[in-house]
């Protein structure tokens, strides 16, 4: 996915909810901070974005929006990309992580105001997710030096404390990685 085929779905959730404050909080998030063309492959493949919003206690937004243009949607159907409408509790995040949201001045995204994770909470994210998936996309950017890995492990230690389970994982993860990467 590239920029201009988020901010179509960007643009197409704000329609379907009437809310701007669109956050994207998958993978595909990333793509708030750097364009497509400053990220390896592994981070575009996706032809996903997972969509919340920053009010949405019922999730009934995320609903409307998985519903119109979700997978297998006419929406996907015609322009090859789909949203998934998912809850802010989808995702394990660090501390603080509302406080370092990025936005893009992107016009094509109007009248959305969409947030995006930051790069080392998002890769936290994606690591305590722990799927293989996951770890390539943030490997990946390691690998690329669009990550820090001392960051990250300070990231890390922003999870609360019932993610044991998870800040171990992400903490073998790391381990795999000098200092020196990112």
């Amino acid at each position: 996915m590239n920029r201009q085929q988020l901010a179509h779905i960007l643009r197409a959730s704000c329609d379907i909810t009437g809310d701007k404050d669109v956050l994207v909080i998958g993978s595909q998030s990333i793509l708030g901070s750097h364009d497509e063309d400053e990220l390896p492959v592994e981070a575009t493949a996706s032809i996903e974005a997972d969509i919340a919003f920053l009010d949405d206690l019922d999730r009934g937004k995320a609903d409307d929006v998985e519903g119109a243009i979700g997978e297998f949607s006419t929406f996907q159907a015609t322009h090859g990309i789909y949203a998934e409408g998912v809850h802010l509790e989808t995702a394990v995040l660090p501390d603080g992580w509302r406080n370092r949201l990025v936005s893009w001045d992107l016009v094509s995204s109007a009248p959305a105001e969409p947030h995006f994770l930051e790069a080392h909470d998002l890769a936290v994210s994606k690591l305590a997710a722990g799927r293989d998936k996951d770890k390539a996309f943030v490997d990946a950017l390691i690998r690329h030096a669009l990550l820090d890995v001392q960051t990250l492990r300070e990231r890390n230690d922003l999870l609360a404390g019932d993610h044991q389970v998870h800040k171990n994982r992400i903490r073998t993860f790391l381990d795999l990685y000098s200092d020196s990467v990112g």
